[in-house]
């Protein structure tokens, strides 16, 4: 076989098939020359669709053995997509050893960037719909408020005892023996604690609890009363009755 005159004819060929698109860079010692390629949706400074030159060059016994094909100016590509295009392009050369095969390899690529292409489009979807749906589920749990469990309750207590000064009264008035106002009284009740617990504890039976925590912020403002009503010395039982 006359492997240079073989050549030369497909060479012949590819340039009336890809008439103004073929660009041959060298002759010698063989035909070196490119083609570009793009899928269909392809749009140029869009981001839209792939596009890349093949790199033809010949060996001196092909088609009875592989020609040099190396991809070029990659637009729009993914990470590993050139390498996967290599080795489907590999595949095919394998397949048509024997015959010219650079029309059957352009159009081969050409399809596979139609395929890539539509892949890459889907994958994109999901990821924009998997951010977007983790954005609105962290906007509903900021408007939720804090799902509480029995140890972040008693964290954010002992937190809230602290920061009004409720233990250091309770501290100080065990120590002076001091009668702690109704508002103190209730606010270090232990068996508040105990209630909360069980309340909590009943919750989990049923669906979790979700507590606004700046529900409690105004509990500073509370106006309860430091003493009982018996130990008020103008109240009166019978006036009650009377007024009855």
């Amino acid at each position: 076989m006359d492997y240079k005159e073989e050549q030369s004819n497909e060479i012949e060929a590819l340039d009336s098939i890809y008439c103004g698109e073929l660009e041959i860079l060298e002759k010698e010692p063989f035909y070196k020359f490119d083609i570009p390629i793009k899928s269909e949706e392809y749009e140029l400074d869009s981001g839209n669709g792939l596009a890349c030159r093949l790199e033809f060059t010949y060996t001196p016994k092909y088609p009875d053995e592989p020609l040099i094909v190396t991809i070029e100016d990659e637009e729009n590509f993914d990470e590993g997509d050139a390498e996967k295009l290599m080795q489907y392009l590999e595949e095919q050369i394998k397949e048509n050893l024997g015959t010219v095969m650079v029309f059957t390899l352009v159009s081969a690529a050409q399809e596979w960037l139609n395929v890539q292409w539509d892949q890459t489009k889907l994958s994109r979807e999901e990821n924009a719909a998997k951010k977007l749906k983790a954005e609105e589920e962290a906007e509903r749990k900021r408007f939720e408020g804090t799902r509480v469990t029995v140890e972040t309750f008693l964290r954010w207590k002992e937190k809230f005892n602290e920061e009004t000064g409720i233990n250091k009264k309770r501290e100080l008035a065990e120590k002076e023996g001091k009668k702690l106002t109704g508002r103190e009284l209730f606010m270090t009740d232990k068996t508040l604690d105990q209630s909360d617990l069980k309340f909590l504890d009943d919750g989990k039976k049923r669906d979790a609890v979700k507590v606004d925590e700046s529900l409690f912020q105004n509990l500073e403002d509370l106006d309860l009363d430091d003493e009982d009503d018996d130990d008020d010395p103008d109240f009166n039982p019978d006036d009650s009755d009377d007024s009855a």
